[in-house]
């Protein structure tokens, strides 16, 4: 049996440091930030945590994602196809600076990509 592409990309502590750097990255992207504007500390831990529990259980990992489904998740926030775009920049450099491989980080791309119709909405 094929290793899952949870175990190829490191395992739990891979995947959240990557949620981690993600999320900054994108807190401090001049595209992406006001997605991040006026939410508390903790209102951040909770969605950071969320993003770990789903990329784990969207592997293979053996975690219970417990969020909403993405198109709920993402309504209302008007996310743009240069939302998205710049989105999937960070997402490949984050994983580069992670040394994951391109095979991996190309898994990931069309993983997300197949979320893309429930995430951008204008």
């Amino acid at each position: 049996m094929p290793a899952t592409l949870y175990s190829r990309l490191g395992g739990y502590d891979t995947i959240a440091t990557f949620a981690t750097k993600l999320i900054a990255q994108m807190q401090s992207d001049s595209v992406l930030r006001r997605f991040w504007t006026n939410r508390c500390a903790d209102w951040n831990a909770r969605e950071r945590q969320h993003l770990i529990n789903y990329l784990v259980q969207e592997t293979g990992g053996q975690m219970y994602y417990t969020g909403r489904e993405m198109a709920l998740a993402h309504e209302g926030l008007q996310i743009t196809e240069v939302d998205w775009q710049r989105f999937i920049e960070i997402v490949s450099r984050v994983a580069g600076e992670l040394g994951v491989s391109a095979m991996e980080r190309g898994e990931v791309i069309a993983f997300l990509d197949r979320l893309k119709g429930d995430i951008v909405t204008s």
